[in-house]
């Protein structure tokens, strides 16, 4: 199945709900699975991004689905970027 990188910076509205209910993060990690994909790997990171997520989905159209409803909620900016194991780039390229 397809890999995704999510790259999420927390809105101030973000960092408050964080702030004030922590367990938000795994409640979103289920949001996800109801939108057809599943979350692999979660990290909370320091600098440009506050989350790094690995993210599986059967295709482009249900990851665009997951990335425009959390972006639409206001409380965090994702940017989203298709990986390719480097087994299925090298294959790819050769």
């Amino acid at each position: 199945m397809p890999i995704y990188i999510l790259l999420s910076r927390l809105s101030q509205q973000g960092v408050q709900t964080l702030q004030s209910n922590p367990s938000r993060l795994q409640e979103v990690n289920r949001d996800i699975e109801e939108l057809g994909a599943k979350v692999l790997h979660q990290w909370a990171t320091l600098g440009g991004f506050d989350f790094v997520n690995v993210v599986e989905a059967p295709d482009t159209a249900t990851i665009a689905k997951v990335s425009v409803s959390l972006g639409a909620r206001g409380s965090t900016r994702v940017e989203t970027l298709p990986a390719l194991t480097i087994d299925e780039f090298v294959q790819t390229i050769s």
